[in-house]
C-alpha cells in the first residue's frame, strides 16, 4: 500500500473533487487547481471519456479516480494512470482490487458502523459521506470521539470556508466538490486554490 499518497493527502488537507462528463473540462479545471498549488485531486468517473482526462491530468497531477462502484471501472482508471481510487460504498471486490495492486482505496461509509468496518478492513482513509446530509462537522467530532483512530475524509456538499472547521474537528483531509469551481472562471478556480491552500498552511 502507498503510504506516501495518504501522509500527503494528509499534509495537504484539501481534497478538491471534479465532477464532469466532458474530458475537456476535467483537464482544464484541474489544470486551474494545480496552478493554485493544488498536488493532489479527485476525478469522478462520470462517463467514459474522463478516462481521457485521468490520462492526461496524471501528467501532472495526482489523481485519485473518485465515484467506483465496480471492479471494472477501478480497473479502467488505474489503467489510465490513476494512483488512488475511492469510492462512496465499501466493496470487499474493491479491497481486494486494491490489495491485489498496492493501490490505495478509499472506501465510503456513512454510520459509525460503516466506518469501523472499513478501518477493520484495513482501509487507510475512510470518506464519509454525504457528510452534509449527515450532520457536518458535529457528526465528524461525534464518530472521532468514540473513534479517534479512525482516518476521516469528510465529503459531499463541503464549502470551501467549512474547511478549517472539519479539520479543527479532526478530520484527516476535507473533499471539496462544487464549491470549488460550479460558476468561477479558471483564474478564480486558481484563486480559489491558493486562498484554501495559504489558510490551511498557516
Amino acid at each position: 500500500m502507498n503510504k506516501n499518497l495518504m501522509d500527503m493527502l494528509g499534509e495537504e488537507k484539501i481534497f478538491p473533487i471534479i465532477r464532469s462528463k466532458k474530458a475537456s473540462e476535467v483537464i482544464d479545471t484541474a489544470k486551474a487547481l494545480v496552478d493554485g498549488g493544488i498536488k493532489i485531486l479527485e476525478i469522478n468517473v462520470e462517463s467514459p471519456e474522463v478516462y481521457q482526462a485521468i490520462e492526461e491530468v496524471s501528467k501532472f497531477a495526482t489523481v485519485c479516480a473518485g465515484g467506483v462502484i465496480t471492479s471494472l471501472q477501478a480497473r479502467a482508471a488505474l489503467c489510465a494512470g490513476a494512483e488512488i481510487f475511492s469510492s462512496p460504498i465499501f466493496h470487499m471486490n474493491l479491497v481486494k482490487i486494491s490489495k491485489d495492486r498496492q493501490i490505495p482505496f478509499i472506501a465510503g461509509a456513512s454510520t459509525p458502523n460503516e466506518a469501523y468496518n472499513a478501518w477493520k478492513a484495513r482501509i487507510p482513509l475512510i470518506k464519509l459521506y454525504p457528510v452534509t446530509a449527515m450532520g457536518g462537522v458535529l457528526y465528524v467530532e461525534d464518530i472521532l470521539r468514540p473513534m479517534p483512530f479512525l482516518k476521516i475524509l469528510p465529503q459531499g456538499n463541503v464549502k470551501l470556508n467549512e474547511v478549517s472547521a472539519y479539520i479543527n474537528a479532526g478530520a484527516y483531509a476535507v473533499g471539496v466538490g462544487r464549491d470549488f469551481y460550479d460558476g468561477y472562471s479558471y483564474s478564480e478556480i486558481t484563486n480559489r486554490a491558493k486562498s484554501i491552500v495559504a489558510e490551511l498552511k498557516g
